[in-house]
């Protein structure tokens, strides 16, 4: 039987009638594999003229990855990308040394309301691929493998699993599984990887001996994983890990090896937006005049503060 090192809940914050629940990282776990940032948004009814606006914000050494259940987003790049994503797509995005990207609901979407629910997940690089150009790739839902395991239904969004591999390009081993189970169903943990993870979206599964609710995410013991996950009510679930890449700093939307690069790139940020976005190091997405400052640095159209300080979070 598998053991559970730890079962963690994810921390609800609301932002503007759209809640967030992030589970990673946390004070006790820092990452599952290369998985360094995970994040429930939704579900959320937005009425008719309401939507998501993330403005453009940067980030470097990291991959990050937009999967929807609900809805659908629009990604707009400083690579001159502009693509909607719909459920079951993958949107891919490696920052490498340095990317800019903002995240809205399109026009149509926003015109007539949406049902939004999804998942967000930040991958670290490997050492040696972050500072690597900036890339995008589009995955639709057809591209991905989808299998059965065990009575449930799985598609697999990274990686490798089960003798299946995604098409998705990715820098270390890893896996990444969107899992739809009625309750009776069981399977077993994927071989191969030295960390694993399961996220209970919804349902009720019972797994190393214990009983995860929606909303709860069970971490395995390190080492390789093995055991059997029976689904006790109708339940829908994320499976990830992979190799763990060693330590990781991350502060805002940054992740490095060191501090000093990330320190870096906040200087580059503040340089960028100083310029206006012309030949610095950080550049402006397709159709967009917007962006993001550092915590605690000024607004757009904001004086700045009397000070040299710059606080961040």
């Amino acid at each position: 039987m598998s053991s559970l090192e730890r079962i963690l809940e994810g921390k609800s914050r609301d932002l503007g009638g759209f809640s967030v629940a992030r589970i990673l990282p946390v004070a006790q776990r820092r990452h599952v594999g290369p998985f360094v940032f995970y994040d429930q948004m939704g579900p959320a009814q937005f009425e008719p003229g309401e939507g998501i606006d993330v403005r453009p914000h940067p980030h470097i050494g990291l991959a990050t990855v937009t999967y929807l259940f609900d809805g659908e987003m629009d990604h707009r790049d400083c690579l001159g990308v502009h693509q909607t994503v719909y459920p079951g797509d993958v949107n891919w995005m490696t920052a490498g040394k340095g990317v800019t990207h903002s995240e809205r609901t399109g026009e149509a979407a926003r015109a007539k309301g949406l049902f939004m629910h999804g998942i967000q997940v930040w991958v670290a690089l490997p050492e040696d691929c972050q500072e690597i150009d900036a890339e995008f790739h589009h995955h639709g839902k057809a591209a991905l493998p989808a299998f059965e395991q065990g009575g449930a239904q799985f598609r697999l969004i990274l990686g490798e699993a089960y003798g299946h591999t995604s098409p998705v390009k990715v820098y270390s081993p890893i896996v990444y599984a969107h899992i739809e189970a009625k309750a009776g169903s069981a399977f077993d943990l994927p071989e191969g990887h030295p960390e694993l993870a399961i996220h209970v979206v919804s349902g009720t599964i019972i797994t190393g001996g214990e009983t995860i609710t929606g909303g709860h995410m069970a971490i395995y013991t390190p080492g390789e994983a093995t055991g059997r996950v029976t689904v006790s009510e109708d339940a829908r679930l994320m499976l990830l890990g992979g190799e763990p890449l060693g330590q990781r700093y991350m502060e805002w939307n940054f992740v490095a090896t060191s501090r000093e690069r990330i320190e870096q790139a906040k200087a580059d940020w503040r340089a960028s937006i100083a310029a206006d976005f012309k030949d610095t190091p950080f550049h402006m997405p397709v159709d967009e005049n917007e962006y993001i400052p550092l915590p605690g640095d000024p607004e757009p159209g904001e004086p700045p503060a009397c000070t040299e300080d710059h606080p961040t979070s």
